[in-house]
């Protein structure tokens, strides 16, 4: 088996580049002609003997190619027809002649001269060669029965088995190649070799074939199982459609939705298994009732839709100014807060908790995080929640189920990111139905809320994307897992300039709008809003001043409506209708007139509230005795206390009686302050000589320690330096300061130890008056949380021992004196020594 070159001869033609096609010797080809270069070619191979060059370019997207864009082997094809079409385009059909190799091109009048080098090749027979060809033959054969684009005779007819070069060059043109492929093909010149290659192609070609057909069995069982899926469904709807059940295109309706809902997996394969299930079930049933169910909320809970998040600091910051005064570190906190997220591409859900006495905006705060976020807002009150289906749902067993709490939040919300506000967490409780707050510990972790499984849904739910801000008045009802999930933002109350700038500010303009009242019809004066805030409210956040301002402002609002005229039934469209009762002619007579005269009506001025007439409008001071009125008492202290409501002060006062040395404790103690008043006393008895009495004077008094509002129950050990102040003062009988508040816990050795709420305390000093305060040395370093307008106007002295309380909170320094100068009604007892 040889091929030999017979001859080699060179032609100089023109030259077109084509794109996208490969022409083969002795095939007839069509195509058009578009390019300008490409008609200029067409028109000299016309005019010269009607034979030109084909090559195909490299790249079919380009209009004007180089020649080192167009490969270097094409074809010389006889241009057996060409027709101008009416868009300019040329319609060419070409015959291929031989192959041929460029040896140069130069660019002649806007196209291609292209100087091709041809040969010729002679065959020798013989047995290999015959294999081959019938190889290729039998091949070609199989092939075409495969494909589903040929025509099995018109192929069989074009093959030549005599002539081995254009039996490989038709088989090579009918293949499904890529350009590239048949370009290989045609750069071969060696016909035996060009015939090795095309077998290859065809044994490749042929499994391709081979497997596709396969696949095309597989799916069209699929497809035929499908349809007769789809005859059933159709009949099966055309036979409720008769029985009246109505048509299902509701199922379609909901197979849609849930496609298009964005589920994961695990949701989407219940969904799909749900809705077969209802499918089956008769329309009627209680359990079709329950599956529909189900699938709605399934599909009311939103998967995919999220808001888009605003992470813009400024704009968060001037959200936060205008929504709130004051807070100045909790602000500060929220923008680092919204930093970070900004830098962490996908932040995990963060959860916050807002503590503080009533009233300081905690929820408004909330609210004005989902503002500065771009998220959905949506609260959910935990107050008195003790079920934990609350929380997770109920099973959907149960008759009336619904999902839990958080998943009704998430649908109302709908979006999967939104700020979801859970109040009164410390309210919660827990009874037989399970703790609320043990199946919170799985939504407040961000690393398990990514899988929260609701009992209802009954698939996992993620909630990272949720940003959570829980609110508390205290800390120590929330179990301490639970805390340990949440960063605690203490809020601890506002100052007297605050709370004027927020009614300023808030709550003035709010409630001139909700009393239907303008600027030009009342004013409020600094003067007038301080005294208001200091003689009718006491408390560490503004409702209750809210309330007193809009308590003004409906006593103006009825001034301002005395003094306007009725509205009268002439000035409705429906006239009344005379009556024929002389009793209801009367009636509607009188109703005709204006109720009270024009000139006896009373005259509406302008209202101005200030220190001088607030009264006049709310009455007499509720507040009025202040601590800087009290004046300097035996065994009477003032003390600091924090409450759920902030910051107050607590009297302690202590009488000496008759008796044996026993000490009582009245005004609804706990047990803490039990034991710090016997701390107290200890402290006292060791200091016996420094004030001046006896050894054993204890043992014929009885003394009796009362903490005023016995109704409210008050514990802590905060109260330790008060109560030994207290009784110090009693004994030694020299008057405690008015002017001086104090708070601290003592130790036997009348060590001052540090307490909690400090700030909060400091500030309810400051909101009765007090000018001087006693604390614990070690608090000193919490003085950096104090508002700055505190610590101007108060006076702050830092203890670390009890004597030196005394010193300051006592009107005189106690002195020693003889045992003998004290004077007892009772009897001495005589001392027993051990």
């Amino acid at each position: 088996m040889l091929a030999s070159k017979e001859r080699t001869d060179t032609k100089r033609l023109p030259m077109m580049p084509i794109r996208d096609v490969v022409i083969f010797p002795h095939m007839m080809t069509p195509f058009v002609v578009g390019r300008e270069s490409s008609v200029r070619a067409l028109e000299e191979a016309n005019a010269t003997g009607k034979q030109i060059f084909l090559a195909t370019q490299h790249d079919a997207s380009i209009d004007e190619p180089r020649p080192d864009e167009i490969f270097t082997v094409g074809t010389v094809a006889n241009i057996v027809q060409s027709l101008k079409q009416p868009d300019g385009n040329i319609k060419v059909l070409v015959e291929g002649v031989e192959r041929g190799k460029v040896i140069s091109v130069s660019d002649e009048d806007g196209f291609f001269r292209a100087v091709v080098k041809t040969s010729a090749f002679r065959i020798e027979g013989g047995p290999q060669l015959d294999a081959l060809v019938s190889r290729v033959t039998t091949q070609f054969e199989q092939y075409v029965k495969l494909s589903q684009n040929l025509n099995y005779e018109t192929m069989v007819a074009a093959i030549r088995p005599d002539d081995p070069g254009k039996l490989a060059d038709t088989v090579g043109a009918n293949l499904q190649l890529t350009i590239e492929e048949k370009q290989e093909l045609l750069e071969i010149f060696d016909p035996i070799d060009r015939l090795t290659r095309v077998a290859e192609m065809l044994d490749i070609e042929i499994e391709k074939l081979q497997v596709d057909r396969t696949i095309q069995g597989r799916v069209k069982r699929q497809m035929e199982r499908a349809q007769k899926e789809y005859y059933l469904n159709e009949k099966i709807k055309a036979i409720q459609k008769e029985l009246g059940r109505g048509e299902k295109s509701e199922y379609d309706e909901l197979k849609k939705k849930i496609e298009t809902a964005g589920m994961p997996k695990d949701a989407f394969e219940k969904a799909m298994s749900e809705l077969r299930r209802l499918e089956n079930m008769p329309p009627m049933s209680a359990e079709s009732t329950v599956s529909r169910n189900y699938l709605d909320w399934l599909l009311a809970v939103p998967w995919k839709k999220a808001s888009k998040e605003i992470r813009d600091l400024n704009f968060a910051k001037d959200i936060l100014e205008s929504d709130h005064y004051g807070l100045d570190k909790i602000k500060e906190r929220i923008l680092e807060f919204l930093a970070v997220r900004r830098l962490v591409e996908k932040p995990k859900g963060s959860i916050l908790c807002f503590v503080g006495p009533p009233g300081v905006g905690k929820t408004s705060l909330g609210m004005s995080i989902a503002k500065a976020t771009g998220r959905e807002f949506v609260r959910l009150s935990l107050g008195g929640v003790r079920d934990e289906a609350e929380i997770r749902g109920h099973r959907r067993t149960y008759i009336g189920a619904l999902p839990g709490q958080l998943i009704q939040m998430m649908k109302k919300a709908g979006t999967k990111n939104p700020v979801i506000m859970l109040d009164e967490i410390d309210k919660m409780s827990m009874d037989f139905r399970g703790d609320p707050s043990a199946a919170l510990l799985e939504v407040l972790d961000p690393a398990q809320n990514t899988s929260f499984q609701d009992h209802y849904l009954d698939v996992e739910y993620d909630l990272s994307n949720v940003l959570f801000i829980a609110t508390a008045n205290v800390l120590h009802t929330i179990p301490g897992p639970l805390q340990d999930r949440m960063e605690v933002i203490r809020l601890s109350g506002y100052t007297e300039l605050e709370k004027l700038e927020i009614a300023k500010r808030f709550l003035v303009p709010k409630q001139l709008e909700g009393n239907g009242l303008k600027t030009d019809q009342i004013e409020f004066e600094d003067s007038g809003l301080l005294a208001l805030i200091n003689g009718y409210t006491r408390e560490a956040g503004v409702r209750n001043l809210e309330r007193e301002v809009g308590n003004v402002f409906r006593k103006v609002a009825r001034s301002l409506v005395m003094s306007m005229p009725m509205d009268t039934p002439a000035e409705e469209e429906k006239p009344v209708k005379k009556s024929k009762s002389k009793k209801k002619a009367e009636i509607v007579d009188i109703a005709s007139k204006e109720a009270v005269p024009a000139e006896a009506r009373p005259e509406f001025k302008k209202a101005t509230v200030t220190a001088e007439n607030v009264h006049e409008f709310l009455g007499p001071e509720k507040y009025r005795d202040t601590v800087t009125e009290r004046k300097n008492e035996i065994g009477s202290t003032t003390g600091l206390a924090w409450t759920e409501v902030g910051g107050s002060i607590l009297t302690t006062e202590v009488s000496i009686l008759e008796g044996r040395g026993k000490l009582t404790t009245t005004g609804k103690l706990g047990d803490v302050m039990q034991e710090s008043a016997q701390a107290a006393m200890s402290y006292v008895r060791s200091r016996a000589h420094q004030l001046g009495l006896p050894r054993d004077f204890y043992r014929h008094i009885d003394i009796h320690v009362h903490v005023p509002e016995g109704a409210i129950p008050k514990d802590g050990p905060s109260a330790g330096i008060t109560l030994a102040t207290s009784i110090s003062s009693a004994l030694a009988k020299i008057p405690v300061r008015g002017d001086v508040a104090m708070t601290g816990e003592i130790t036997l050795r009348g060590k001052v130890l540090p307490i909690g709420g400090l700030k909060e305390k400091l500030l309810a000093a400051h909101r009765f008056g007090i000018t001087e305060a006693i604390l614990p040395k070690d608090n000193e370093k919490d003085l950096v949380d104090i508002p700055d307008i505190v610590k101007k106007n108060m006076k702050l002295h830092f203890v670390a021992h009890m004597d030196e309380v005394l010193k300051l909170a006592l009107e005189s320094e106690p002195v020693g004196i003889p045992p003998h100068t004290i004077e007892y009604s009772a009897k001495p007892v005589e001392d027993i020594r051990h």
